[in-house]
């Protein structure tokens, strides 16, 4: 096919373009990434390429390399039907040699497909709008190479590894924009295009999302979110498609490159929920963003989390509790770096709670912060005390107090004995400071409270040791034999120590 079109055109090297990136107003980066680019053919020779050059199977209906300028308004539609056909065929990028001024044509073709989309005022017909839905479909939807690294989303050494790129990306962006203008166009009528652009469509698109090129993922971030704008009857089917990408990344894969890029699609379209919230979607909150704390890879978007759970509160503050009870039953136990990222999202929600949902929390959440507070890592136990710098935090602690200071002061006491860094030690003095103007009677208490409890706690210690050796010693003096039952590893029981004592 080619080879019969190419026999017919003049050859010449292709001049070098511009290799810089030009901005083109849609969000879309166009990069001169190909190894060449459309030499500057006069129009005249474009215009001498007859339709019978190109077999009926790609060509439809009109010469596909002539104009938009050079043929009448009432032909266009018709233009731009076939040049779309044109644009269905697909290269071999591996050599970039090979084909090099078919790539060109192509890459002309789709230029002036965009150009024409952002011009156009009139209705696209059906037929137009099924040939772009094709072309999109026939150069986007492929199967991504496998991944031989050590997970891309694990947050380990691997993320230090460059992506993989397309080398077909010079051509692929440019569907990509011309996707993103078609679909925002005023004249794609959204009852015509939701057939064409339907459920299956939407599915391999966000399937593309787990590409390693972050390039693709930013475009594909772009027209999800338009198509999610555009078609109001793909909006559930979207919603749950991609909860259902986050139910297997969670739950099963625990690697996926566009978690941050579906959340940011989702953080937009979180703020235009209408009020009241569905109960779908306050269970796509507990069941889908909640759990999303949990993978080891939450670092890598956890930005992009932070913000969707703060715009549900937004729209109903009443979660607050829920959210947080829902955080602490994924709290890292032997993560630190985790712990300070949850640390730091406590403190965000905090920072929207209103006294009723406090309360409903605030004894599991202290309990947690106090043992943050003693952690041994110093990034944790700073970060634990970086709370009290919240001014609407220490509000809510100073109107609760009576709960929160019997669990925190044992925990500063206990940094003040026996933690080592300095930096840990000045800020456990200051909230211990704090804590002393907040109510001097209380603290006191607490502190007296601790002594006894620390008392008691040496007084058991010693009284243990005690009965372990009293246990020792019977033992001694009693041989092993071989039908004697021996009790290795467990405490003594009640019953034995008080015997023993």
């Amino acid at each position: 096919m080619w080879k019969q079109f190419l026999s017919k055109l003049p050859r010449k090297s292709s001049a070098s373009g511009d290799s810089g990136q030009c901005s083109n107003g849609t969000g879309i980066q166009r990069t001169s990434s190909c190894g060449s680019v459309p030499s500057a053919r006069p129009a005249s020779a474009i215009r001498r390429m007859s339709s019978a050059v190109f077999p009926s199977s790609v060509v439809a209906g009109i010469e596909p390399l002539v104009s938009f300028k050079d043929v009448p308004n009432s032909e266009k539609q018709t233009l731009f039907v076939s040049k779309l056909s044109l644009c269905c065929v697909v290269f071999d990028f591996s050599d970039p040699n090979k084909s090099s001024v078919e790539k060109d044509i192509k890459r002309q073709a789709l230029l002036d497909l965009i150009e024409f989309v952002e011009s156009s005022s009139a209705r696209f017909s059906e037929a137009a709008i099924a040939a772009c839905a094709k072309m999109c479909a026939i150069n986007l939807f492929r199967a991504f190479p496998p991944n031989y690294r050590s997970g891309s989303s694990g947050g380990g050494e691997g993320d230090e590894d460059e992506p993989m790129f397309d080398p077909a990306w010079c051509h692929l962006q440019l569907v990509y924009e011309l996707l993103l203008k078609f679909i925002g166009s005023s004249s794609l009528d959204a009852k015509i295009g939701k057939k064409h652009f339907d459920h299956s469509f939407i599915v391999k698109l966000l399937n593309l999302l787990d590409s390693e090129d972050p390039r693709e993922r930013d475009c594909l971030k772009t027209i999800l979110h338009r198509i999610y704008g555009k078609f109001m009857v793909h909006r559930p089917f979207i919603r749950k498609a991609v909860s259902n990408i986050f139910y297997q990344f969670v739950f099963e894969t625990d690697r996926h490159n566009g978690i941050a890029e579906l959340l940011e699609v989702f953080g937009s379209v979180i703020s235009g929920f209408a009020l009241p919230l569905k109960e779908e979607h306050k269970i796509f909150l507990w069941r889908v963003l909640i759990p999303l704390h949990k993978p080891k890879s939450v670092g890598l978007y956890l930005q992009q989390l932070t913000y969707c759970v703060t715009q549900f509160l937004e729209k109903d503050p009443k979660l607050a509790s829920s959210v947080i009870i829902g955080l602490l039953r994924y709290w890292p136990i032997i993560n630190c770096q985790k712990e300070v990222m949850f640390l730091s999202a406590i403190e965000e929600i905090l920072e929207s709670t209103s006294q009723a949902e406090f309360q409903k929390c605030m004894v599991p959440l202290f309990r947690r912060i106090s043992h943050c507070i003693t952690s041994s890592h110093f990034q944790v136990a700073e970060r634990a005390l970086f709370v009290w710098n919240n001014d609407h935090i220490i509000s809510l602690i100073a109107q609760n107090r009576q709960v929160i200071m019997p669990l925190v002061v044992p925990a500063l006491e206990q940094n003040i004995q026996n933690h080592w860094n300095q930096a840990v030690l000045n800020l456990t003095m200051n909230v211990k400071k704090m804590f002393s103007e907040m109510d001097e009677d209380l603290f006191s208490s607490c502190l007296a409270k601790h002594k006894e409890d620390e008392e008691k706690r040496v007084s058991l210690e010693v009284k243990r040791k005690l009965t372990w050796e009293k246990l020792e010693s019977a033992a001694a003096f009693q041989p092993v034999t071989g039908h004697t039952a021996v009790l290795v590893g467990h405490q003594p029981s009640a019953n034995m120590i008080a015997t023993l004592i």
